[in-house]
């Protein structure tokens, strides 16, 4: 008995040496797995690779998703970034905001370059919970206990759960990492989360977005991390605002004129060989179709036919605009009131920006470009008489609002796009002929219809009418008379 005793013990005091062994074993990898996903060199930097292009003289350069090479476009906004991404600039948490293809992801990806992505981390956010927490993973090079093998050894790993509580877990281990680094090198980790704008403005989407900044503003304040968030869309501002105290905005917006010029020639002449380069007059007609959107200017750019692109830039938005938001006369068919009611609201703003484009004083400065009317975000919403149509018209890129809360059009072909519609003959009067299809099909809907049956003949009838209080309102009296050629004895109706 003795012997079966002591083997038994062995056995069980051996497995739990071991199963305590490794559970002390897996912790530490998991952190040291996240600290190596902090070290020089990134998956982003390393995919980011694969765009790189010879140049004619025979080096390489780096492509940014906007076709430009950066040094070609260098902007206001990337000393900023370079500090924030290095980490010399601490103790708050960021929020880029502006257009798609203004070049914000650009500018990321670039500050990572110099440093070679150390200490720095970047995600694309995507709407579904699920692939946000697999991309996180893949990002911190968390395996979230899925490679835990403690059952052998009768230990129970972390119990299944939602995506956020994975999230938390993530960064629980993730702020231990960072509490180790702020004793050792002094310097915060930097975590970007790009595409912020993709999650959903849904319970999920916001409680997500919640725990993202519950954890900025707490690492802000222990400067044990920068968090850095990249939405082209305003919701994403709007939703981090209630809380913020330690957010710091960088609106990011088109480049002016003498900078979209300037980029222009110098791509041109280098990698086209247009020596001296291309005329101002003719950059200048493109700078007046386009703007300083860098993902205009660069297909421009590369293109051999500078014009007939941006001809076909202004075509291609004007057909989205259209595609999405146009109206249909006072023909339409009731089933389709729900998406006339958000076209017409679009265009109405779109008319409502035009006419307040022709009273401004000035419209083009010769030095900085482009002025598109732009009206407040409230009152763009009394324009329309909808206060939900906005924020969708901002994530199809048809109207933009930007971080002090102007809404104006997305672009400038778009905004040339609103000028060519609101001037067609016509139009006018087919935007009201349809605000008044509209129209009679709700007043239809309220409309209630009463049939009184089975009236006797010279009998005479009140109807008492009340307020949806109940107050008594005023009557209506009728007298029931028999239909012409019906036999007296038979009931009126």
């Amino acid at each position: 008995m003795f012997e079966a005793a002591l083997t038994t013990f062995a056995s069980v005091g051996i497995l739990g040496a071991v199963g305590y062994g490794y559970t002390v074993y897996y912790k530490r990898m998991v952190l040291k797995k996240i600290e190596h996903a902090f070290e020089p060199g990134d998956p982003v930097l390393d995919l980011a690779a694969v765009a790189k292009q010879s140049s004619p003289s025979g080096g390489e350069e780096l492509v940014d998703d906007d076709g430009l090479r950066q040094h070609w476009v260098l902007r206001e906004e990337q000393a900023t970034i370079d500090a924030i991404v290095s980490g010399k600039t601490k103790g708050q948490y960021y929020l880029l905001v502006g257009e798609k293809g203004t070049g914000k992801s650009s500018m990321l990806i670039d500050a990572m370059a110099k440093i070679d992505g150390e200490g720095c981390s970047m995600l694309e956010a995507h709407a579904n919970p699920e692939i946000f927490r697999i991309r996180l993973g893949k990002a911190l090079d968390f395996e979230f206990h899925e490679d835990n093998i403690g059952s052998l050894f009768s230990i129970r790993g972390p119990r299944d759960a939602s995506a956020l509580l994975d999230v938390e877990r993530a960064f629980n281990k993730l702020e231990k990492v960072a509490l180790k680094r702020r004793d050792e090198i002094g310097r915060p980790l930097i975590l970007i989360i790009n595409s912020t704008h993709l999650l959903r403005d849904d319970e999920p989407g916001r409680d997500l977005l919640e725990l993202l900044q519950q954890r900025a503003e707490a690492w802000a304040a222990g400067n044990l991390m920068t968090v850095i968030f990249n939405s082209d869309d305003y919701w994403v501002y709007e939703r981090l605002k209630q809380y913020a105290t330690r957010m710091h905005i960088l609106p990011i917006l088109d480049l002016s004129k003498p900078r979209a010029i300037d980029a222009l020639r110098k791509y041109r002449s280098t990698y086209k060989r247009e020596v001296p380069g291309p005329d101002l007059a003719l950059l200048e007609q493109v700078y007046d179709m386009v703007g300083g959107r860098l993902s205009f200017l660069a297909r421009v750019a590369k293109s051999p036919d500078m014009l007939k692109t941006c001809y076909d830039i202004c075509r291609m938005e004007k057909t989205w605009f259209l595609n999405k938001c146009w109206i249909l006369g006072s023909e339409m068919d009731d089933d389709v009131m729900d998406q006339q009611k958000y076209a017409a609201a679009a265009m109405v703003l779109a008319k409502a920006l035009v006419e307040r484009e022709k009273a401004m004083t000035s419209v083009y400065d010769p030095v900085q470009g482009h002025i598109l009317p732009q009206m407040s975000l409230h009152e763009a919403r009394q324009v329309m008489t909808r206060a939900d149509f906005i924020q969708d018209y901002d994530a199809i890129n048809v109207f933009t609002i930007d971080s002090s809360a102007m809404v104006r059009a997305d672009s400038v072909p778009m905004m040339r796009a609103f000028r060519e519609i609101c001037a067609e003959p016509g139009f006018g009067e087919f935007l009201e002929a349809t605000l008044t299809r509209i129209s009679d099909i709700e007043s239809l809907g309220r409309t209630r219809e009463l049939t009184i049956k089975d009236l006797w003949k010279g009998g005479q009838y009140r109807v008492q009418m009340a307020d949806p209080k109940g107050a008594a309102g005023g009557s209506l009296v009728f007298e029931a008379v028999p239909k012409e050629g019906e036999d007296e004895d038979e009931k009126g109706a």
